[in-house]
């Protein structure tokens, strides 16, 4: 079973054991003996900031040492979530066995081909949604919504009163075209009935589907998805325009008007109706597509989520629009659980040195990364327009809020490389002068500090932008609200 560091879960055992101390175990071992993280003196305090970086370097690092019991080498670690569960479905068994294999030789380079393939993997995994209901019922509307896009833009779905998708069409997100959301053709117009429907939009090929009604949901709806069921595919319904039904219920009964009443009332009918068809614990989920934050928009993306396989999830959280702090904090963590990847990546086949540093490491990883993670959250430069635009907002009103001066940058090796450099100076040289200090194999040391910088770069990085995006979005919202 695959173990966590109880005492600093942000970092995997094996991203200090097994990548660190394997190279430099009697260093590490030394500083568990001695109680207390690396010397204070080490760290450069040449700014508050430094000063900073290095007390809490200096407070987790004396936890670290003094309770870390180094591995046998015996297991890989996993990673967890903010919920305590392991999230190590993101790599498979097999590779598991395989870096532990590689680790337990000595061999970083096998390890690394491994943890690529990993990357790449869940990099290249695909989704494909399908969205289906009857004329009118906003299908479109959704699929625009779902994208973050209003729907006269430019790749829009097309909407209307009338039925406009006449065979399957597929949407990929901006950010992350290997999310397909796919507008299916309405079920019950004249060329596609219910029993016949799944074979002509080509069934097979989507991991779920999303049934969309917007009053009742009818005998299509339940036939549809009773087939669905039949094949073992997966199927939600979406009981739209709920925020119509408020409007007109607040305008006829002023007095007695309660929103969560009817949002229950509303709720218990369409299960009732989807029961009676024999659809058993359907799961009916209310949301207006005009504002897709709310209702139950959160708690279909909470499903979603946890009943996609890894790499799906993975990539279905990234392709989110960022339409709430919510969404936000779960791409952080999303993109958190993958770092000790690439930073054990980077370092194993390290190519560039870092001047002055005793610390190699693959800054065309880190670039990507980076450039990665500022399209997650929808900061580089055609998301911030596209933003500034759907809020009738300046672009400059945006980045007024952005404090990290990597958003308005266009990211390289060579800024990347002073990133590190900083992250070194800032509190990490507190590691190279210990190891420094202490017996090891030659310069295998440097494995640790190069992989600790790198860590340490990554998830500061992470976390600025992700403050970042979430002021970029309360601005936004402040816009909207002001309009």
């Amino acid at each position: 079973m695959p173990q966590i560091s109880p005492y600093s879960p942000e970092i995997p055992i094996h991203a200090i054991s097994s990548f660190g101390a394997m190279v430099c175990g009697t260093g590490l071992a030394a500083w568990k003996d001695a109680g207390s993280a690396p010397p204070a003196a080490a760290c450069l305090r040449e700014s508050p900031q430094d000063q900073e970086s290095c007390s809490t370097l200096e407070t987790e690092g004396t936890s670290i040492f003094k309770n870390l019991k180094l591995p046998s080498f015996s297991y890989m670690a996993g990673v967890e979530d903010n919920n305590g569960q392991e999230a190590h479905d993101l790599i498979t068994d097999e590779e598991v066995a395989d870096v532990r294999a590689a680790l337990e030789k000595g061999d970083l380079a096998e390890a690394a081909s491994t943890l690529k393939k990993s990357l790449e993997s869940l990099e290249n995994a695909k989704l494909d949604i399908a969205i289906t209901g009857e004329s009118g019922s906003g299908k479109s509307t959704f699929v625009n919504a779902i994208r973050g896009m209003e729907d006269e833009v430019d790749g829009a779905a097309q909407t209307g009163v009338v039925e406009t998708t006449m065979d399957p069409t597929p949407y990929q997100y901006q950010n992350h075209s290997n999310v397909t959301i796919w507008d299916l053709p309405g079920i019950g117009t004249p060329k596609f009935k219910a029993d016949t429907y799944l074979e002509r939009v080509n069934f097979s090929r989507y991991d779920f589907f999303i049934l969309i009604a917007s009053e009742r949901f009818k005998e299509n709806h339940i036939q549809l998805a009773l087939e669905i069921q039949k094949m073992g595919k997966k199927f939600y319904f979406v009981r739209s325009k709920v925020d119509s039904d408020l409007f007109a219920s607040k305008r006829r009964r002023k007095a007695t008007y309660n929103e969560e009443r009817i949002l229950n009332e509303i709720r218990d009918n369409c299960t009732d109706c989807l029961k009676e068809g024999g659809i058993d614990s359907p799961k009916v989920f209310l949301l207006s597509c005009c504002e897709l934050a709310l209702f139950d928009f959160q708690k279909m993306q909470d499903t979603l989520e946890r009943e996609l396989p890894g790499h799906k999830r993975h990539a279905f959280l990234l392709s989110l629009p960022n339409i709430s702090v919510a969404v936000l904090q779960k791409k952080k963590e999303a993109l958190r659980q993958q770092i000790w990847k690439l930073a054990t990546l980077s370092c194993a086949i390290a190519t560039i040195p870092i001047p002055g540093l005793s610390v190699a490491c693959d800054l065309t990883i880190l670039v990507t990364a980076m450039k990665g993670y500022l399209k997650a959250f929808g900061l580089d430069e055609e998301s911030l327009s596209k933003l500034a635009k759907r809020f009738d907002k300046s672009e400059d009103d945006l980045r007024a809020v952005i404090k990290s001066p990597l958003v308005v940058k266009e990211i390289t090796t060579e800024i990347v490389l002073k990133l590190m450099t900083k992250a070194a100076g800032a509190g990490l040289m507190a590691i190279g002068y210990a190891l420094s200090t202490i017996p090891v194999l030659g310069s295998a040391a440097a494995g640790g500090l190069s992989f600790a910088t790198t860590y340490y770069m990554l998830k500061s990085f992470l976390k600025e932008i992700a403050e970042d995006a979430e002021r970029v979005l309360t601005r936004a919202l402040e816009a909207s609200v002001d309009s």
